[in-house]
C-alpha cells in the first residue's frame, strides 16, 4: 500500500507538539482590531491546543499517529 499524503492546508495551520498535543492559531485577529482591547489582541498571538475528537482528525490529516 503506498504512502498517504498529508494535507497540505493542515500543515500550514496546525503543529504537532513532541507530546502529540494539538497547537492552532486563533481566529478573529486579521482586521477590526481597532475595536478590540490591546490584552485581547496579545491573547490572539499565543497558540491555543486543540483537544478532543477535532484533534484527532488533524493527527490524521497530517499523518501522524
Amino acid at each position: 500500500m503506498p504512502k498517504l499524503k498529508s494535507h497540505s492546508g493542515t500543515k500550514k495551520r496546525v503543529k504537532i507538539t513532541k507530546n502529540g498535543k494539538v497547537l492552532h492559531g486563533h481566529a478573529m485577529s486579521n482586521h477590526f482590531l481597532q475595536k478590540k482591547s490591546a490584552a485581547r489582541k496579545r491573547r490572539f498571538a499565543i497558540p491555543t491546543v486543540m483537544t478532543g475528537r477535532r484533534a484527532k482528525n488533524m493527527k490524521l490529516r497530517l499523518g501522524a499517529k
